[in-house]
C-alpha cells in the first residue's frame, strides 16, 4: 500500500466533497414540490451572492427555507455520528464500537429530555430553549461517557471489553430513565419527543443555532484529528503506543470528550439515528484503508453523504408524508451490517 501523501489526501476528500455536491443538489429537487433544476440553480446562485430578496417564487422559498438548512443539518449530524464512532472503534480497538453502544447517545437524550422539562417548566423562550437542548444533550452525552470509562477501567487501565459492557448497561439504565421522563410529560410533547427519540430532521433549528453546531463539529472533530497518527499507533495496543511515545491518557481524554460533544450535538437536533456511526466507518475503512489521517475526513464526508440520501428518502418515499429517518437508517443498515459481518469486521 502507497503512503499517504498530502496530494491523495485532497484528492480522495475532493472526490468525497464532489459526490456530496451532487447528493445536496438532488436532495435540494426531490420532495413533495418538484423543482426545476434551472430554477433551483438560479435560486442558489442568488443566495450566494446574498441577493436572497431577489428570491420571489415559492419553488425558491421552499428550497431555500425548508431543504436546504435540513439538508445542511443532515450534513452535520451525519459527520458527527460517523466520526464519533470512527473515534471509539479506534479507541478501544473494537468493531461494534460507537455512540449508542457505549451509552453516549442515550446520555445526550436524557440530557435533552431534562433541558427541555426546565424549559417547559420555567417558560424559557424558543430561542433559549433551543440553546438549552443541545447545552443538556453535550452535558448528559459527557456525563454518561465518564461514568463508562470510570466503569471501564480496571488496575488503572481502560479494558475494551469491560468498557464495552459498561456502555451496554448504561445505555439500557439510561434507556429506562428516558422512558421514566416521557410519562412525565403531557400529550403535544410526549408525542413531539417520542417522534423526536425515533430519529428525525423535520424539526429545524434555528438557522443562529445551525451555526453553532457547525462550528461545534469543527472544533470537536479538528481535535480529534489531532490524535489521527496516535490512534494509528493504538492500533497496535497501549503498551506498544506507549513505548512508541503516544501519551494514551491524553489521546483517550480528547477522544472520548470530543466525540461525546459531537454525539451530544447531533442527538440533540436528530434524536436517536442508529447505524451512522456503526457503518459509515467500516465502509470508508473498506474503501479507503485504516489510516486514520484519511479515515476520519472520509468518515466524515462518508457519513454526511449517507444521512442526506437517508433523510432524502425519509421526505419523498411516502410524500407528502415522511418517516423517520432512524427508520431508513435502520433498514438500510441492518443489512448492510450483515454484509460486513460476512466479510468480517476489522
Amino acid at each position: 500500500m502507497r503512503p499517504l501523501t498530502l496530494g491523495r489526501l485532497l484528492l480522495r476528500c475532493g472526490i468525497l466533497v464532489a459526490i456530496l455536491f451532487v447528493v445536496v443538489v438532488i436532495a435540494l429537487k426531490l420532495g413533495a414540490v418538484q423543482v426545476s433544476l434551472y430554477g433551483l440553480g438560479r435560486d442558489l446562485i442568488r443566495v450566494l451572492l446574498g441577493q436572497s430578496s431577489a428570491i420571489s417564487s415559492d419553488y425558491g422559498m421552499i428550497v431555500v427555507d425548508i431543504r436546504l438548512p435540513r439538508i445542511l443539518l443532515a450534513v452535520v449530524v451525519g459527520a458527527s455520528l460517523s466520526v464519533a464512532g470512527a473515534s471509539f472503534q479506534a479507541l478501544l480497538r473494537n468493531p461494534l464500537a460507537d455512540p449508542y453502544v457505549l451509552g453516549v447517545s442515550s446520555g445526550a437524550s436524557v440530557g435533552s429530555i431534562i433541558a427541555l422539562l426546565i424549559a417547559n417548566q420555567l417558560s424559557f423562550s424558543p430561542a433559549f430553549s433551543g440553546i438549552l437542548t443541545p447545552l443538556g444533550a453535550s452535558i448528559g452525552a459527557g456525563l454518561a461517557i465518564a461514568a463508562v470509562y470510570f466503569l471501564g477501567r480496571r488496575e488503572g487501565r481502560i479494558d475494551s471489553s469491560t468498557l464495552l459492557l459498561s456502555g451496554i448497561i448504561a445505555s439500557s439504565f439510561l434507556s429506562a430513565i428516558v422512558g421514566f421522563l416521557l410519562s412525565t410529560l403531557s400529550g403535544g410533547n410526549l408525542r413531539g419527543v417520542t417522534y423526536w427519540l425515533m430519529g428525525s430532521l423535520s424539526t429545524l433549528p434555528p438557522r443562529s443555532l445551525l451555526y453553532l453546531l457547525g462550528f461545534g463539529f469543527l472544533v470537536a472533530a479538528g481535535a480529534i484529528y489531532t490524535t489521527a497518527a496516535d490512534l494509528n499507533l493504538l492500533l497496535a495496543g497501549e503498551k506498544e503506543a506507549m513505548h512508541l511515545g503516544v501519551d494514551v491518557h491524553r489521546v483517550q481524554i480528547v477522544v472520548y470528550v470530543a466525540a461525546s460533544i459531537l454525539t451530544g450535538l447531533a442527538v440533540s437536533v436528530s434524536g436517536a439515528i442508529g447505524y451512522v456511526g456503526l457503518l459509515i466507518p467500516h465502509a470508508m475503512r473498506l474503501i479507503f484503508g485504516s489510516d486514520h489521517r484519511m479515515l476520519l475526513p472520509a468518515a466524515a464526508l462518508g457519513g454526511a453523504i449517507a444521512l442526506v440520501i437517508a433523510d432524502t428518502a425519509a421526505r419523498t418515499v411516502v410524500a407528502p408524508s415522511e418517516v423517520q429517518v432512524g427508520a431508513v437508517t435502520a433498514v438500510i443498515g441492518a443489512p448492510f451490517f450483515i454484509y460486513l459481518l460476512r466479510r468480517g469486521l476489522k
